[in-house]
């Protein structure tokens, strides 16, 4: 699993921004989902939902400033009882010490989102700094583990990347990757929002004004950071070996000479911030595709490929200028849906796909479901087994709509509160607590997203049976009126 790694940027999804070979291997040799939705586009919240296969109201981690209960049943905690050796390397993300794991390696630092060059780790609870590029060490760690694991017994590992994450590094090998290339603008980079809510308007997460010249788009020389300690790229820089730094000062001065030439503003400036972030945040991508053939040539060579179930995913997607915006947490298509792409030729024929609606929540009773351990009742998400035995098929009686409730706000990047629901060709959204207003739009006709048809006459009828729906699946999922008012969020 990544981090903010979207479709729009995966090849075997249409993506025409980057190649991504190996995953597009685990989709040539199994199946690739084209609608599986986090239920809360944010990081803690999207991990927890996998883990337990509850939703957010449930499991009780709405947001980052949570602190996940570890207590409760997770899917590797009954993988372990069934008999399973159970490992975890790269990003938590959690706050509360993982549970469940015969080998635990996590990053720690940076609110436990970790540091791209030699970052620390809690290894099994003790602090270790390691040297390199944290993609590569985190792959590192999980060969080891299989390497060192019990050959007796079936295993689990959950390898999470802190990649692509902000502030998009990439690995010195791929620094300046993308610096000759001049990527195509998303029509609506522009967008004024005309016709949909205020939330739309009110975020703070738009390319033109959110991204900060020395974090995200690195534009301060060597001498600039080391002159100011107190600015958060300044510890970056120092963990960087002599040479990286020495390339990271190369790569980065045609930028800041272009930023301060004077002549970009205006549409001009979004145009050129726009390529920078893409070409950072591209880049840092493509350390993972790389080591996602490390491990499938370490699982070929050891024999357990084709006895493995791989899962590709992310915990959310993510903007890349749709909409003028970065980063995620509204329900609107490009962060809501997420990657998916399972292998197993056991269980799926090579080159499937599937249009079920599926979630996050589907992860953990699909894993005990194939170990053919007994799916706890508690568990809300329901197991794609089905899906994937039948080349992506649906089976009777599947879901209509996938659910989804943010609650992240006043916070980071001022996305409203907002929950709602997203069939297989409408989706409506409901913005509260300190606004009350609605969005519908009809995806078939505007996959975009650009026009709130939600309380037009013409469209009553639809947005009726979409409001009945809402209530339905609310109630399939226990969301309480008091859910819905819920004010614990700081």
């Amino acid at each position: 699993m990544t981090d903010d790694h979207t479709t729009q940027a995966i090849s075997c999804y249409g993506s025409k921004l980057a190649e991504t070979p190996h995953m597009d291997r685990l989709a040539a040799e199994g199946i690739r989902f084209d609608n599986c939705y986090a239920v809360n586009a944010l990081s803690g919240p999207s991990r927890a939902c996998i883990l337990t296969g509850k939703f957010s109201h449930v499991n009780g981690f709405r947001d980052n400033a949570s602190v996940f209960d570890g207590d409760q049943p997770t899917f590797p905690k009954m993988l372990r009882e069934a008999g399973y050796e159970t490992a975890i390397a790269g990003k938590w993300h959690l706050i509360s010490e993982p549970q469940g794991f015969d080998f635990r390696s996590i990053l720690s630092g940076q609110h436990e989102q970790g540091d791209y060059y030699d970052p620390d780790f809690l290894e099994n609870g003790i602090p270790v700094i390691e040297k390199g590029y944290v993609t590569d060490i985190v792959t590192d760690k999980a060969i080891r583990f299989l390497e060192e694991r019990d050959k007796e017994k079936p295993f689990c590992l959950m390898v999470h990347h802190k990649a692509p994450h902000r502030n998009w590094m990439p690995a010195p090998r791929h620094l300046g990757l993308f610096n000759e290339t001049v990527f195509p603008e998303p029509d609506n980079l522009f967008d004024t929002y005309e016709g949909r809510s205020s939330a739309a308007r009110q975020q703070d997460m738009n390319i033109a004004h959110t991204l900060r010249e020395d974090w995200d788009l690195k534009l301060l020389t060597r001498e600039e950071m080391l002159r100011d300690t107190t600015n958060r790229l300044y510890n970056v820089y120092q963990r960087m070996p002599a040479p990286v730094q020495d390339k990271w000062d190369s790569v980065y001065a045609i930028r800041i000479r272009e930023y301060r030439s004077g002549h970009l503003s205006g549409d001009a400036l979004v145009s050129w911030k726009y390529q920078q972030y893409l070409r950072d945040y591209l880049a840092t991508a493509q350390a993972v595709d790389e080591n996602i053939g490390r491990l499938l040539e370490y699982l070929e060579k050891s024999g357990e490929l084709d006895n493995t179930l791989i899962v590709y995913t992310s915990d959310q997607g993510f903007f890349l200028g749709e909409h003028g915006w970065f980063d995620k947490r509204f329900m609107y298509e490009e962060c809501q849906r997420m990657p998916l792409l399972i292998r197993y030729p056991k269980a799926i024929r090579p080159g499937s796909t599937s249009r079920a609606i599926a979630m996050n929540v589907d992860f953990a009773p699909t894993f005990l479901d194939f170990a053919g351990v007994a799916i706890p009742e508690e568990i809300q998400g329901r197991s794609l087994k089905h899906i994937l035995e039948q080349r992506g098929e649906s089976p009777e009686e599947w879901r209509e709509a996938a659910y989804y409730h943010y609650y992240e706000y006043p916070a980071e990047h001022s996305v409203k509160r907002h929950y709602g629901i997203r069939t297989a060709t409408h989706k409506l959204i409901h913005f509260y607590h300190d606004i009350d207003e609605w969005e519908m739009y009809d995806l078939q006709s505007d996959p975009k997203e650009m026009n709130n048809l939600y309380g037009k006459p013409d469209q009553a009828e639809t947005q009726a049976a979409l409001l009945c729906l809402l209530r339905q699946t609310q109630e399939i999922y226990d969301v309480t009126m008091d859910e819905l008012t819920v004010d614990e969020v700081n």
